[in-house]
């Protein structure tokens, strides 16, 4: 028989062992019972927080919802862009009124100061329409003011911070479409009635001539931007859009204005090829917005004709065939170009249809290559006497005249024969004016929902 105190002590372990299975036991079920809580309560609070005030979700969301601006700003006439220098206050003044979806944010005319950030050396665009010993001293590179940061001094005396990024500087010019016979819009003020307009009604209707119009004679800088404190900006109207599932046509002869999303160009760009494009100003059907600003058109490559030999310049013929509405749905539509801003060093025009056509040579052309030629001819002439005296011992100056002029002329033909006229190049960014060709309905487009709409809900 076992000792009565080892009995007594191997009672105690199977109590403590109990005890300890009863413990571990407890623990499970005080940890499923928290897990059948959470599970019960979390679509309370879910709902809870469904049911809170949206003003709170319109100012987590106030601190970006205007971004990707497109800022247009008239700088100082005697500014010289590559003379600037890190922390320079450039002042000027917006050439046209920045808008963000159905709401104007800063009227045209708007004062803003633009604080340089630094200087970089660029690559200089390349133009292949001067001759390459002319390009050979031409320097590839050049100064670029870089911004950050700018204000907008409003009517009210407040200012609006903005984050900036530079696109493009430099001088401009608004090539319009010369008037067409029979085609719609080409002359607003009387094809356009009260009901259709593309701008809003307080905006003139726009006007189309032959000649290019300068826009300004100081450079204009393009910039994306971004509203560093939404809660800086004034309450703005909105106007009435088109109600979920109505249908609002928009005429033909709206016009739309728009920024190139896509680079193309006659030499490179080839038949078919897509490019979009992004809508700067809400376009009106009579008092009813029917497309926001921020609405992405597409478009393709109708027809292009390369820069061809004999000094025959490229030509470049472009249509819009579809529109993004902010729903998300896809609208076909046929538009045209019916004006374009673009770098006066660019000499392109714009012909009755839309299409883009390189300018003429022009005299400074003819004189550069004339000299070239005239080069060419005699480094050729005097080339062939030394090359023709070389191998025949007896020929001389006088016998090999002829022959090293032939040489020459035909050297110099070849080289003004085989001269490119010029390209047709819209670098990103390029801003233009659509019309529409034919009516067209859009379905459900509403604009998106701005802060001060949110708020008000």
């Amino acid at each position: 028989m076992k000792p009565i105190e080892t009995v007594i002590k191997q009672t105690d372990m199977k109590n403590l062992g109990l005890v300890r299975c009863n413990l571990g036991f407890l623990l499970i079920l005080i940890l499923i019972l928290i897990l059948i809580l959470i599970l019960i309560l979390l679509p309370a609070v879910s709902w809870a927080e469904d049911t809170t005030p949206r003003r709170n979700a319109a100012a987590q969301t106030a601190a970006v919802s205007y971004s990707n601006l497109y800022v247009k700003v008239q700088l100082d006439g005697k500014l010289k862009p590559a003379a600037l220098k890190a922390g320079d206050v450039v002042p000027g003044t917006l050439s046209r009124s920045v808008f963000w979806r159905d709401q104007e944010l800063f009227p045209a005319g708007s004062s803003v100061r633009l604080i340089v950030d630094k200087l970089e050396r660029r690559k200089r665009a390349p133009n292949d329409h001067w001759p390459w010993v002319i390009k050979a001293f031409t320097p590839r590179h050049e100064k670029y003011p870089t911004f950050q940061s700018a204000q907008v001094l409003l009517a009210d005396g407040s200012e609006v911070s903005l984050r900036v990024s530079l696109v493009s500087i430099g001088q401009e010019i608004e090539l319009q479409a010369a008037p067409r016979k029979g085609r719609v819009g080409q002359h607003p003020e009387k094809s356009a009635t009260a009901d259709n307009f593309s701008v809003p009604p307080s905006t003139s209707p726009r006007k189309y001539g032959k000649k290019p119009k300068p826009l300004a004679a100081s450079p204009t800088a393009n910039f994306e931007a971004v509203v560093v404190k939404a809660e800086e900006l004034p309450p703005g109207p909105h106007s009435p859009s088109a109600s979920s599932g109505e249908t609002v046509t928009v005429a033909a002869g709206t016009h739309a204005k728009v920024i190139l999303l896509d680079s193309v160009s006659a030499s490179k760009s080839r038949p078919g090829d897509s490019f979009k494009a992004r809508l700067v100003e809400p376009v009106y059907a009579g008092h009813t917005l029917v497309l926001p600003e921020g609405t992405v058109f597409e478009g393709k490559v109708t027809k292009r004709v390369g820069p061809r030999t004999l000094s025959r310049s490229g030509s470049l013929l472009l249509s819009f065939i579809a529109v993004t509405s902010p729903s998300g749905t896809i609208e076909p539509i046929a538009a045209s170009i019916a004006g374009i801003q673009l770098n006066p060093r660019s000499h392109t025009r714009v012909d009755p249809e839309g299409q883009l056509k390189g300018d003429r040579p022009g005299k400074a052309w003819m004189l550069m290559n004339l000299g070239v030629t005239g080069g060419i001819s005699k480094e050729v002439d005097d080339g062939t006497q030394l090359l023709i005296e070389a191998i025949v011992s007896s020929a001389t100056d006088v016998s090999t005249a002829g022959t090293a002029r032939i040489a020459g002329a035909c050297a110099s033909g070849l080289f003004m024969l085989t001269r490119h006229g010029r390209d047709v190049v819209l670098p990103k960014f390029t801003e233009m004016d659509i019309m529409f060709d034919r009516p067209v309905s859009l379905f459900g487009i509403q604009p998106m929902p701005t802060e001060s709409s949110m708020m008000d809900q």
